[in-house]
């Protein structure tokens, strides 16, 4: 994926991001190493940003700065008409999911505007005005609502176009994705038989749907939220 850094600002093309979760137990972990090659351990932290009544969130918008740059995961078009979680569109297993990833800044600003002015506008209440600058987070109104470090181990699998990656988060949780990212307007469907694919190498349970960080972590810190968005049918 073409990341490229200007004036501290991260651009990226549009890609759309295909991935299943999974669970990487001891004979998971042998065959993804037969199959696979490690490219690399890394380390990166993560903060999420909404509003106190979690305006973003609730449309299962995803605003994260990472490495000093920031990301907003969005559900695709097709997402919004179908049955979501918390990592948006659901495969017909219930176990992929798709997502519409930003990292240009002037994007994400603006649709994280979008957002809020149409939630005002849905209150009755005065539309924001916000330049693009340090303190448009702020006054914004968006706040930090979760926050942890990730240890990554990180495979490619040659030829296929997949990557699957190993992830040890601080608050003690461990998960695995098989990811392709394609970019916008792709072949969706060509991406999720990448991922059966590997699925069926790797041996993985066809019917074990995995939480992702994030579900987990709002457990353990923020069940409030959880349970909001829950109620939404977002998670």
């Amino acid at each position: 994926m073409p990341i490229y850094l200007v004036e501290g600002i991260c651009h990226i093309k549009m890609s759309v991001e295909v991935e299943r979760k999974f669970t990487c137990n001891p004979d998971t972990l042998k065959t993804l190493e037969k199959i696979g090659v490690c490219v690399g351990h890394h380390q990166f932290h993560d903060q999420y940003f909404d509003t106190p009544t979690f305006d973003l969130t609730l449309r299962n918008m995803w605003l994260r700065k990472r490495k000093g740059c920031w990301e907003l995961k969005c559900p695709t078009t097709q997402s919004v008409n179908s049955t979501q979680n918390s990592s948006g569109q659901q495969s017909k297993a219930g176990l992929c999911t798709q997502y519409n990833e930003l990292t240009n800044l002037h994007e994400i600003h603006q649709r994280v505007i979008e957002v809020i002015n149409a939630v005002c506008e849905e209150r009755g209440t005065k539309p924001i005005q916000l330049d693009l600058e340090e303190s448009w987070v702020q006054n914004a109104n968006l706040v930090c609502f979760a926050e942890f470090t990730t240890i990554r181990q990180s495979f490619a699998l040659k030829g296929e176009g997949v990557n699957v990656d190993l992830d040890q988060a601080d608050f003690g949780y461990q998960v695995g994705e098989v990811e392709v990212v394609i970019p916008k307007g792709g072949d969706v469907q060509a991406a999720l038989e990448k991922i059966e694919n590997i699925a069926k190498k790797l041996g993985l349970n066809p019917h074990e749907r995995v939480l992702g960080k994030m579900d987990v972590y709002l457990k353990k810190n923020n069940p409030e939220h959880l349970a909001t968005l829950k109620r939404m049918h977002v998670l």
